[in-house]
């Protein structure tokens, strides 16, 4: 036995197996035990993480943050541009230049590329009363204040103002007119609103009515007085169901016989604009608060 346990020492080649085995199951032991990384090198691995998002913020904040003072400082330059047109009153009227519309629609145009809501016949933003301060000749705004204009000469009428308010689907716009500057009428035309796509909308005329005038008798001209009296006596002898008919104005339907589609080219908490389908712009500002961006309906888009 001794002998044969000389034998295996002596011999280099059988001493360099066990070497190597020995090593081999060495290695394999430590390679199947885990030890745990200290809490130093973990919270090391984390901090670089966050900092390397941090980083990734950082690096597109200043791109962000151009962007929307570029959409704030375009939006000021348009609010500017109507007033310098002469507004509501002039476009109305006709007084507007080709230099002043050129450049009321060139800084639209500037506006409309830094829209900050994809969706926005489905926004929130959308619903609420609106003030009409730019619109084309398609437009309900143009066709009120033809209707107005067309009857009646502009000494004795004009356009003051023209809103619309947009809620569930459908948009009531209401031009308001003055009669000898003292006489107030509204002409109401009601419409019906319904979403196409993202930014496509189609909207059907429904009815017009024409208010009868609210007068305020301290404001009537001394004279016109005299008529103003023998005007309000012949209402009050009229039969009660035709004094109430009277009250409620002339009504117009028009269900059917009218409709246009349009698209939304721009909107925010405080500026719309639209385009129908000649191109043809009109920008709205907003009267009341705005809803909630958190709001968005999930709207079917009709075909």
């Amino acid at each position: 036995m001794a002998l044969i346990q000389a034998s295996l020492l002596a011999n280099p080649a059988i001493d360099s197996h066990f070497s190597s085995l020995s090593f081999t199951s060495i290695h394999a032991t430590t390679s199947l035990v885990s030890f745990p990384r200290p809490p130093e090198i973990r919270r090391s691995n984390r901090k670089m993480a966050c900092t390397a998002m941090v980083q990734q913020v950082l690096q597109g904040a200043p791109a962000t943050y151009a962007k929307e003072m570029e959409r704030l400082s375009a939006k000021e330059s348009l609010l500017l541009a109507f007033k310098d047109s002469g507004s509501f009153e002039a476009l109305v009227t006709g007084k507007t230049t080709d230099m002043q519309r050129i450049d009321v629609n060139e800084r639209i145009t500037g506006l409309e590329r830094l829209n900050p809501t994809p969706r926005p016949t489905t926004s929130p933003f959308l619903e609420g009363q609106w003030n009409f301060e730019w619109f084309g000749s398609g437009s309900p705004g143009f066709l009120a204040a033809r209707f107005i204009l067309e009857r009646f000469p502009s000494n004795l009428a004009n356009l003051s103002k023209m809103d619309v308010l947009i809620k569930d689907a459908n948009a009531k716009i209401t031009a308001t007119m003055k009669l000898l500057s003292s006489i107030e009428s509204k002409f109401i035309l009601s419409t019906r609103l319904s979403v196409e796509g993202p930014l496509r909308m189609r909207e059907e005329y429904v009815e017009g009515i024409l208010e009868m005038p609210k007068i305020m008798e301290e404001t009537v001209p001394e004279q016109l007085k005299g008529a103003f009296g023998q005007a309000v006596s012949t209402v009050q002898q009229l039969p009660v169901p035709i004094r109430d008919a009277v009250s409620r104005g002339l009504k117009v339907p028009l269900f059917g016989s009218f409709q246009r589609l349009f698209m939304i080219s721009y909107l925010d908490e405080g500026i719309l604009i639209i385009r129908d389908t000649a191109g043809v712009p009109e920008v709205l500002t907003r009267l009341d608060a705005p809803a909630s961006p958190m709001a968005e309906t999930n709207t079917e888009y009709e075909s």
